[in-house]
């Protein structure tokens, strides 16, 4: 047995371990212990192990997510040691990867094998598990989140059992446990879907406001990937469309794209936030001049080099995915909602795509649907903007993302998914006892 083990055991030592945060500082935990499995095998000891100790469990990955979607005063699991390709299998398309892999790793593998997911989000430092487990996505007209990338998945259940599941084994699993909020048991091993490596072009340019309302339908229809950036106390907005290309590849110059990637939209805008923080009613000013900093441009490359960028400015995150045909409603709503009121917000509001899925608690599942996430700089009192920002997305039959910032029961989820008796039935069959429930857990699904 190679896991690795920290912190006191033992049923009567809950909530005695080292202390475990998330990345935007917003969520701690305290676990009685923390193991690091290298095996599917050891996963299934460890989870044995648990059930004798009386001791809930949890995995987190790179702590990502602004809920306490990970939170356990019991054994917390880090899947470190599960990291790496298994196989790629060239005539299926498919590549099968540890549940731990960093999504940067993948990513960089894939391309020196010639190949690439389809889609991915807009950034890559999560591990590929906590990333589908919780919905993450990026936008796209035609294709969807990662994990409706996912084609097989080996999951470790409550008892010990190791499953595969895909649409031909365990079937009514894999409908489910592809987003599973780490309810259904414990990912060991996912297969995505893959293709060979591709260009993408992006053009970036800025554009009022409402020209961008006025036009999102056409936007989206006509662009394999679209998304935007609306600065709040401004008429600005930043737009990113990214479409496959021909080539040749035409990268950002290294000096120019570390100047805007990480000199503008890092350096200067965390000194802007801390200042924003200090003196909020210079935000106003500061939202102006942050939204005509950037101007445009068009480089062509791999995706992940398109898809995703460093962020490393610190915030919390509130993102709801709405009906697309509802979107420019709620965002009419949400610019008069900071105008007429005394919030200053200092990040822009960011808006996606995605079409609709099969999975049961997909925030797409069964709607072509878009994306509106609302940010704070880390340590900003964030109450009253997520507040009045959450009213107008529920007026709208949103759906929160798992992973970030919300206040939705089970009882509000459970009209917001058609399928969420399915996947609550799948629960109560995988766990009946409840091994990897938390509050968060039993607030979204009930217990």
């Amino acid at each position: 047995m190679s896991t690795r083990t920290a912190g006191p055991t033992g049923p009567g030592s809950a909530g005695t371990g080292s202390p475990w945060r998330n990345w935007a500082g917003n969520v701690a935990s305290r676990p009685v212990r923390e193991v690091s499995p290298a095996s599917a095998e050891e996963l299934a000891a460890e989870l044995r192990r648990a059930v004798r100790d009386g001791l809930r469990v949890k995995t987190v990955g790179t702590g990502h997510s602004f809920t306490s979607i990970a939170a356990t005063d019991g054994v917390l699991i880090r899947p470190d040691l599960l990291t790496g390709i298994r196989r790629i299998d060239r005539e299926a398309m498919t590549v099968t990867v540890e549940s731990g892999t960093p999504l940067k790793r993948l990513n960089v593998a894939l391309a020196r094998e010639g190949l690439s997911l389809t889609n991915m989000g807009d950034i890559m430092e999560q591990t590929v598990a906590g990333a589908t487990s919780t919905g993450t996505h990026g936008t796209g007209r035609d294709s969807a989140s990662i994990a409706a990338q996912i084609r097989a998945l080996e999951l470790v259940t409550a008892d010990g059992t190791v499953l595969t599941c895909s649409e031909k084994e365990n079937p009514e699993v894999f409908a489910a446990a592809r987003i599973g909020l780490g309810a259904l048991g414990v990912v060991s091993a996912i297969t995505f879907a893959v293709e060979p490596v591709f260009l993408l072009t992006a053009r970036e340019e800025p554009m009022r406001f409402d020209r961008v309302i006025a036009e999102f339908d056409e936007l989206h229809a006509e662009n394999e990937h679209f998304e935007f950036y609306w600065f709040p106390h401004t008429d600005n907005c930043n737009t990113k469309r990214n479409n496959r290309s021909a080539g040749p590849a035409a990268p950002l110059p290294r000096l120019g794209g570390w100047f805007e990637d990480e000199f503008l939209s890092n350096g200067v805008f965390q000194a802007a936030c801390s200042l924003g923080r200090a003196v909020p009613p210079a935000i106003p000013a500061i939202a102006r001049i942050s939204s005509r900093a950037l101007s445009a441009r068009t480089y062509t490359d791999i995706p992940y080099k398109v898809f995703t960028s460093p962020r490393r400015v610190r915030f919390l995150e509130m993102e709801y995915a709405l009906p697309r045909e509802a979107a420019t409603a709620a965002l009419r709503e949400l610019k008069a909602m900071v105008e007429g009121s005394p919030l200053k917000v200092s990040f822009p509001v960011e808006v996606r795509t995605a079409p609709a899925d099969d999975i049961a608690l997909s925030t797409a599942s069964g709607r072509e649907t878009a994306y509106i996430a609302v940010h704070l700089y880390r340590g900003t009192p964030h109450r009253g903007y997520f507040t009045a920002v959450e009213r107008i997305m529920t007026g709208h039959g949103g759906r929160p993302h798992w992973g970030k910032v919300h206040t939705r029961d089970a009882a509000y989820l459970a009209e917001a998914y058609p399928r969420f008796a399915e996947f609550t039935a799948l629960r109560d069959r995988l766990d009946p006892d409840r091994l990897f429930a938390n509050d968060y857990l039993r607030r979204v699904l009930g217990d």
